[in-house]
């Protein structure tokens, strides 16, 4: 469960990095933190022998870009040590195209939008513009999901979840409201638990547990707009349909049928817009807030219509209903089950997928680390159980990019993967 995050920087020296990470990333007490399990959960202490020397290697050499890619796999495939706090930076200065930074964060730390805002906050928009406002202290709330809990329970009999009253019959009284949202409780539940699982497939193989990387070119965002625009659906909507026609290409290749053919993607869907006054975290706040929806690929779509259609309307579906708020709530208890039930949990939610798909919206303008210009932003999503296939989407002052992460196991060619993406782009009417 580790993000990995790389930037091309263009000129950015060991020293000026270090200098960057002392006075704005360690301004978040969390980095000086490490996961420590005590009964009856986890909790964050301060590692008593913190040093940033630990947190951070400049790697020697050239790198042409295959190159870059292989040394970016193996440290996929590297543990970040349990004794210290859970990242890393990697400096490649000799990186072909300008240097590379890789890190590597354990996802207790933030979700990606988490991270994205220490990046919008400790990278300004000019190389001469200091960052304002950053940091935050790591203070323990034991009463956090006390009045967690009484506030959506509050929500829950009052407001709806930010459902209009009236549309279901007017003013009721609290028994009233309780009894039908309790009843769509139940049927949300019940529908999550219940989706089909997905067919066994060429995704669907035992892991070997080596992971390889690959990521494209930038594209232009317009690229992607131009296409939503012209078939009235969103850019998200756009980058999925082109997932699903690299999925279907990637098990026809392998001989799998596709007729009737079930296939899930785990999806992260921010829910800091649904989430109360008082639960919602503040800007430039870490931790995690998110659920996760499962759409469903349609890899038996004859046509890049069929498939982008199908994926629009499944994609409302499930981002109006309760599946990601259930999903963030089954993730927040998760350390206090029992290790069976925690288990069996986990192994129901992993049968329902085949892939982990990732769409990030990243900064609109380019952005400076350390004075030093952001060409580039890629991410890879960590893979959870027997998921052997992540994908990841962002989005970079005006440019879009592909990563994948795989395992050897269902695709050891992850190039080829992001030839079908790209091409299925292509594919769209004019």
């Amino acid at each position: 469960m580790t993000i990995t995050v790389m930037l091309r920087v263009d000129d950015l020296t060991p020293e000026r990095l270090r200098d960057f990470l002392q006075h704005y990333w360690l301004a978040w007490d969390r980095f000086r933190f490490m996961p420590v399990q005590r009964s009856p959960g986890w909790w964050w202490e301060p590692d008593p022998t913190f040093n940033l020397d630990h947190h951070l290697e400049t790697v020697p050499g050239t790198f042409s870009e295959a190159e870059l890619r292989a040394w970016v796999s193996a440290r996929l495939n590297q543990a970040l040590p349990d004794y210290r706090p859970r990242w890393k930076f990697w400096l490649v200065p000799g990186a072909e195209d300008g240097a590379a930074l890789l890190l590597r964060i354990h996802h207790c730390y933030a979700d990606g939008l988490s991270l994205l805002g220490i990046f919008e906050q400790t990278c300004p928009p000019s190389p001469q513009q200091a960052p304002v406002r950053y940091g935050a202290r790591e203070q323990g709330d034991l009463g956090r999901w006390k009045r967690s809990v009484g506030i959506w329970l509050d929500t829950f009999l009052n407001s709806g979840h930010g459902e209009d009253l009236e549309s279901i019959g007017g003013e009721r009284s609290s028994l009233e409201r309780l009894t039908h949202h309790g009843l769509r409780l139940v049927n949300e539940l019940s529908q999550f638990l219940i989706e089909s699982e997905d067919t066994p497939s060429q995704l669907k193989r035992p892991l070997l547990g080596r992971r390889s990387c690959s990521w494209s070119s930038p594209l232009a965002l317009e690229r992607f707009r131009s296409v939503a625009d012209r078939m009235g659906c969103t850019i998200n909507d756009v980058l999925l349909s082109c997932v699903a026609a690299a999925v279907r290409a990637c098990l026809e290749e392998h001989g799998d049928s596709l007729d009737e053919s079930i296939m899930h993607a785990a999806m992260p869907v921010s829910i800091r817009d649904r989430m109360p006054e008082g639960i919602c975290p503040q800007d430039g706040g870490l931790g995690n807030f998110f659920g996760t929806v499962f759409v469903p690929l349609p890899v038996d779509g004859d046509s890049p219509l069929e498939r982008l259609f199908r994926v629009k309307h499944e994609t409302r579906r499930l981002k109006k209903s309760w599946q990601p708020g259930i999903s963030w709530g089954l993730a927040g208890t998760a350390s206090l089950l029992p290790q069976g039930v925690l288990q069996s949990v986990a192994n129901m939610m992993y049968r329902k997928a085949s892939a982990v798909v990732s769409n990030v919206p990243g900064l609109k303008e380019a952005r400076y680390i350390a004075g030093c210009r952001i060409r580039e932003q890629m991410f890879w999503v960590p893979q959870a159980g027997n998921i052997g296939l992540g994908i990841s989407v962002i989005s970079y002052a005006g440019q879009v990019q592909f990563g994948v992460v795989a395992d050897e196991a269902v695709l050891p060619e992850p190039e080829l993967f992001l030839a079908h993406c790209l091409a299925e782009l292509d594919r769209f009417p004019l």
